[in-house]
């Protein structure tokens, strides 16, 4: 096992002056993979004190200078596909064939969108008598989740670097191998010392001091809702700027005239991935009640071909979720789900056959969901999905807004336009209109308390912009 116990700061790797190192475990076999340092406050003041030395001379290179830099971080997140595909499989679980496609496969299709849109994109403009600059934001402190662990790294860094900011990044305890992966491809790409640092762990030590630094001057923070409450209102009292992608409980609406069997088959896929973690899953599954029964029928008979299994496998589907915290606490929604009247029709609490090690959760589909019940309003994160009756439009609207998040959402009906005229009565940020596809350079937010301000794409870009005019 490799213990790693520097930090990457100021263009080089530093011992850490943090004392202690976290264990990375393997989530499918609970054999340790690593220890990397638990970095603290000095660690994070070194990395900011970096950080801000470095800020002025980046913000001020010209965008094809930015540009260069950009483009050889993408080339080496694409020369190292493989070896981030199996890093993420290693201490996340995700099974191989989704780990190359998504994890490795989307950070590149990310960062080479925010290439392109360097390129193009306009940093000044004329507004009448004025001239209006879009200049960077400054130091940027970047606390990523441990679920799509590269993916976030790469929309919050990617982003602010083109912007001009320079970043602090703390990953997730939990997957800090493939940001180390990251800091090492940075370095490769030639950035100036300080433009990038890292600074590996635990939230509440390292994250918290990150986010209550007051050179930091944006702090970008994708986790759970509460701690995106607790650090919106810290940096309200510094006035200083958040981006904020937190929580989600989105709901897929299937219409009739929809196409149910494809519209439910699509919606089970969608919350198993990643074993369901997934912010931004559709973990309710909403069906007129005419159709109800067939619908659960067809969403029982698609868990079924999701086992769970060794990640490492080829044909495997579904994984572990990341840790013996994560394993109790979904199938502890379940219970709960069942405890209030949801009827189990694929699934349960008990562990997998032959799972006597890892943290392994069984595909689950609850039917006879209530609005009321906390299966059908907290963010469970992990592979449940909830199956809900709906009486009309007007009520289906209503359970789909029905809850505190407000991320994402799927709406099926047997045209574009009536699926359309849903989708914009719906309080959430982004809706999939008969099963389209992800789109990397749209924007990516919630409403509500799913969060504040967007990822990906210009929208992404803008985050790290503030803006400046002057009249003449």
């Amino acid at each position: 096992m490799e213990t790693y116990t520097d930090q990457y700061i100021g263009g080089s790797w530093r011992p850490s002056l943090g004392q202690g190192t976290i264990t990375v475990l393997n989530p499918a076999t609970e054999e340790a993979l690593a220890a990397v340092a638990a970095g603290d406050a000095a660690d994070v003041d070194a990395a900011v004190a970096a950080a801000r030395a470095a800020q002025r001379a980046w913000g001020a290179t010209g965008k094809e200078t930015r540009l260069g830099f950009l483009t050889a971080l993408r080339d080496g997140l694409a020369a190292r596909q493989q070896e981030i595909a199996a890093t993420v499989t290693a201490e996340l679980g995700a099974p191989i064939g989704f780990a190359t496609a998504v994890h490795a496969g989307l950070p590149l299709a990310v960062a080479s969108g925010y290439v392109d849109l360097l390129s193009g994109f306009e940093f000044t403009e004329r507004v009448g008598n004025s001239t209006v600059y879009r200049e960077p934001a400054g130091v940027v402190g970047a606390i990523t989740p441990w679920n799509y662990p590269l993916h976030q790294i790469v929309a919050k860094v990617v982003p602010a670097l083109a912007a001009g900011c320079t970043v602090v990044l703390k990953p997730a305890e939990d997957t800090p191998l493939v940001a180390r992966l990251f800091a090492q491809i940075v370095h490769e790409a030639g950035l100036p010392a300080g433009v990038f640092n890292l600074v590996t762990g635990v939230g509440t030590v390292a994250g918290a001091a990150l986010a209550a630094h007051p050179d930091v001057e944006l702090v970008s923070f994708t986790g759970s809702t509460a701690v995106g409450r607790a650090i919106a209102e810290q940096a309200g009292r510094g006035v200083k700027r958040v981006a904020l992608e937190l929580g989600g409980k989105s709901a897929n609406v299937v219409l009739p005239g929809a196409d149910l069997a494809r519209a439910v088959n699509v919606n089970v896929g969608n919350v198993f991935a990643n074993s369901g973690q997934t912010c931004s899953a559709w973990t309710r599954l909403l069906v007129h009640q005419d159709q109800y029964e067939e619908a659960v029928a067809i969403a029982a008979k698609a868990a079924a071909k999701y086992v769970p299994g060794d990640p490492t496998a080829a044909e495997t589907r579904l994984g572990p979720v990341v840790n013996a915290k994560q394993r109790d606490r979904v199938r502890g929604y379940i219970q709960a789900g069942l405890d209030a009247g949801a009827r189990l029709v694929a699934g349960g609490v008990d562990a997998p056959e032959g799972a006597e090690r890892g943290f392994f959760v069984r595909p689950t589909i609850l039917a006879d969901v209530t609005p009321d019940m906390t299966v059908a309003q907290e963010e469970i994160f992990g592979p449940v999905l909830c199956v809900l009756a709906y009486r009309d439009e007007d009520h289906a609207a209503e359970l789909a807004n029905g809850t505190d998040y407000g991320l994402a959402g799927g709406v099926w009906a047997a045209d574009e336009e009536t699926a359309v005229a849903f989708a914009r009565r719906m309080d959430t940020g982004q809706v999939d209109i008969n099963g389209g596809r992800f789109n990397p350079l749209a924007p990516f937010g919630g409403y509500k308390g799913s969060g504040i301000g967007r990822e990906l794409g210009r929208h992404g870009l803008e985050e790290f912009l503030r803006t400046k005019s002057l009249q003449f």
